[in-house]
């Protein structure tokens, strides 16, 4: 992977690390669904007069803003308003790389090379590490739901790398116009689950909080994340870019911390370690056995 590249995936790592204290201010302050609803809104206007629309077919796009955006984003929102965590939120949602994994070698017949399957259960380890300090205070139904949501995500990288299979394609245009998708979805799970007397009132009491916790999900990890995200997923295989979301614990984790007193414990330094060691392996595992293979 190219240096500049391996920085913007390290920037898109920090901007999803944040979004989960982000999330639980906005559905602290606005119902989850409805939440999902004005995110993707804010997403794509007025960005969609200004962004030409991909050369994509409509079914998938569809089927990109439904797994992308609304399968997600619907599952995590709903957890954390639940009760999940925030850092441990972020732990279990990266489950979705082991996911991406399994679903592009099943639908895109993907392989594995031997250190990206050592990589991967270096990075099992660690994440197993981390997840062990927190049993005690984790709702089950959150944990379903923040699985459901890491499942989701994975399809998506897979939608992805078969939109990319047709040809060079307009990242940001992607993510811009597979964000006018969502809303029509969010907002009828929103009046059907969380009902119009909750919309109505969340919209009136809107405050600067919610304001900002919304412009931060539509503009930074919406557009700016999902935009270097597809354009890492177009250019490299789906094995080489999923590791990297497995770095976005240490982030929501360290936030998680400091913001709501999530305690770090030694636990989740040992686990942060084994995951930037199976990220490691995973990027560099062949240039190192050549390396030492060549001496």
């Amino acid at each position: 992977m190219r240096p500049v590249d391996l920085g913007l995936a390290l920037l898109v790592v920090v901007a999803w690390g944040l979004n989960f204290v982000v999330v639980k201010v906005g559905v602290t302050h606005v119902p989850p669904l409805l939440l999902g609803a004005l995110r993707f809104l804010l997403a794509a206007f007025p960005a969609i007069l200004f962004v030409r629309r991909p050369n994509v077919p409509v079914k998938l796009l569809l089927l990109y803003g439904l797994t992308a955006s609304v399968g997600q984003f619907a599952f995590l929102f709903t957890a954390v308003k639940l009760g999940m965590p925030t850092g441990l939120a972020s732990l279990v949602l990266q489950s979705q790389a082991f996911f991406t994994l399994v679903l592009a070698a099943v639908v895109l017949k993907e392989h594995w090379a031997a250190h990206q399957l050592g990589g991967l259960l270096l990075a099992g380890c660690g994440l197993a590490l981390i997840g062990s300090a927190h049993g005690a205070h984790m709702p089950l139904l959150g944990f379903g739901l923040t699985l459901a949501a890491a499942t989701s995500w994975a399809a998506s990288n897979v939608v992805t790398r078969v939109i990319s299979a047709r040809g060079p394609i307009n990242q940001l245009g992607l993510v811009v116009w597979g964000s006018l998708v969502p809303p029509v979805p969010f907002l009828l799970l929103s009046y059907g689950l969380e009902g119009p007397r909750a919309m109505a009132t969340a919209l009136s009491a809107f405050n600067w909080e919610a304001f900002a916790a919304l412009a931060y999900l539509s503009l930074v990890a919406t557009l700016f994340g999902y935009s270097i995200w597809t354009r890492l997923l177009t250019r490299y295989p789906a094995n080489q870019v999923a590791p990297f979301s497995l770095l976005v614990p240490v982030v929501g984790l360290t936030t998680g911390w400091v913001v709501y007193g999530e305690a770090m414990q030694p636990v989740h330094f040992a686990g942060a370690a084994l995951l930037m060691a199976g990220l490691a392996m995973n990027l560099w595992g062949r240039q190192l056995r050549d390396w030492l293979l060549a001496r």
